[in-house]
């Protein structure tokens, strides 16, 4: 019994450890040391249902703990980004119907220039050659559609 309760905790140290190791392998340790637990205890004693129970709801409620308790600790609070990047991913609607040219063929993607800035874009249709006169017709999220103006 000495040899479960050993891998147990070994089990359970190196799953915390986890948290702060990269890489995986501690993770990937603890859970073979809770099986090997689990393991011996069917092997060499009488108390392997026991044994096989305790580490699952023992996990189960240290699982449910970690994630009620870790976001408001110190830890936790320096793992969540708080900032927002703003509107980097916010379509720019003003760009519908403005007109630019292309810098690169369009097949049907490509390079455009518009108001002075260089776009990723997409050709309506189909290819736009390099220096044609382009016009946005829609603004899909991040997706810039053009067709020859």
């Amino acid at each position: 019994m000495d040899t479960v309760i050993l891998l147990i905790v070994s089990g359970a140290v190196m799953l915390m450890l986890e948290l702060f190791l990269p890489g995986m392998i501690a993770g990937i340790g603890g859970a073979i040391c809770l099986v090997a637990a689990v393991v011996v205890a069917f092997l060499h004693t009488p108390h392997g249902w026991s044994v096989f129970a305790g580490v699952l709801i023992g996990g189960t409620a240290a699982t449910m703990a970690w994630f009620a308790w870790m976001p408001r600790s110190f830890v936790g609070k320096r793992f969540v980004v708080k900032e927002t990047i703003g509107d980097a991913n916010e379509p720019d609607l003003e760009l519908v119907g403005q007109e630019g040219v292309a810098r690169t063929d369009l097949r049907p993607a490509g390079i455009a220039t518009i108001n002075g800035r260089r776009l990723d874009v997409v050709a309506e249709g189909g290819m736009v050659e390099k220096g044609t006169e382009v016009k946005v017709v829609e603004v899909d999220g991040v997706r810039v559609v053009v067709r020859p103006a």
